[in-house]
């Protein structure tokens, strides 16, 4: 195998089990009884600890050095779209947040398009246009009942996400984790006032969550993601980790025994063979390239 083709696949694969990760926050951001900009900062600051653990077994290679302008702006993108994100989650419905989110593959593909050079192909089109009927039969049952504010905050968290992929992108020759890193960091401290104007309780019911999405849900998922987002490009890996938000529902099925639809299942069938079919001609348009003849 080229190394071209096992950058996309290692790529690929990190941003899956990125997705995998983030799919188990919803379920736990209902249950946590805190103000949502608290739930926000405290996991943060559990991630930020975990980067930098990570950061000291694993340093990054000493050639490695990262742009001031996307180092900071992928930082500032990614905190606003966790602090919207969990806004928007307490204002509206989850379908309707989860689903506005994921307008950040457009966000991704336009923006990366211009600040990146990384013109999308017609997979990635073909991609985002069943993808975007997929999350529509996906949460067809779930959609319509939000509030207007609420939806407006889950639209800014999916142009912010957009342009986390892109600003990180721009770090593939430096490292993406330290803004990652920065992105927390930046997350607790807005939320510090919060903490004080909202005292969260301390239940072991609240507390264990947020050790869980801390550690797991954002740390884990905060460093992988650095790692593939340095192998494939920003529209891709927003395509790929849209498998989030069809992973929520198997959670939920797995703990309370509650079945999706007929039409969400279809749904998520969509979704997954338009993301695989997009990284599946990414590969071969990247075979063609490496080869020779």
């Amino acid at each position: 195998m080229d190394t071209s083709k096992r950058d996309l696949l290692l790529g690929q694969g990190a941003v899956i089990l990125t997705a995998i990760l983030w799919s188990t926050s919803g379920m736990f951001i209902k249950l946590i009884d805190w103000h949502p900009v608290v739930i926000a900062g405290s996991r943060s600051l559990l991630a930020a600890i975990f980067l930098l653990i990570m950061r000291i077994i694993f340093p990054p290679p000493g050639g490695a050095k990262s742009p001031a302008f996307p180092l900071w702006a992928g930082a500032i993108a990614y905190a606003l779209t966790m602090i919207s994100f969990v806004i928007a989650n307490k204002m509206t419905t989850a379908a309707n947040a989860i689903m506005l989110q994921y307008s950040a593959p457009v966000w991704a593909a336009l923006l990366g398009w211009r600040l990146n050079r990384e013109k999308p192909h017609w997979e990635h089109w073909g991609a985002m246009a069943l993808v975007s009927l997929g999350l529509l039969l996906f949460f067809r049952e779930g959609l319509g009942s939000g509030a207007l504010l609420g939806d407006t905050v889950a639209v800014l968290s999916g142009v912010a996400f957009g342009l986390t992929s892109v600003f990180l992108r721009m770090l593939k020759d430096g490292n993406p984790r330290d803004s990652m890193l920065l992105s927390h960091l930046i997350c607790t401290v807005v939320s510090i006032p919060f903490f004080f104007l909202h005292p969260p309780t301390l239940t072991a019911p609240a507390v264990l969550p947020i050790v869980y999405m801390g550690i797991f849900q954002l740390g884990l998922a905060s460093f992988v993601y650095a790692y593939g987002i340095k192998r494939i490009s920003a529209v891709q890996a927003m395509l790929t980790a849209i498998i989030e938000p069809i992973l929520s529902p198997v959670w939920v099925l797995l703990v309370t025994g509650e079945k999706p639809a007929l039409t969400a299942l279809a749904g998520g069938g969509i979704i997954i063979i338009a993301v695989a079919a997009s990284a599946i001609v990414g590969m071969k348009r990247s075979e063609g390239a490496a080869s020779p003849c």
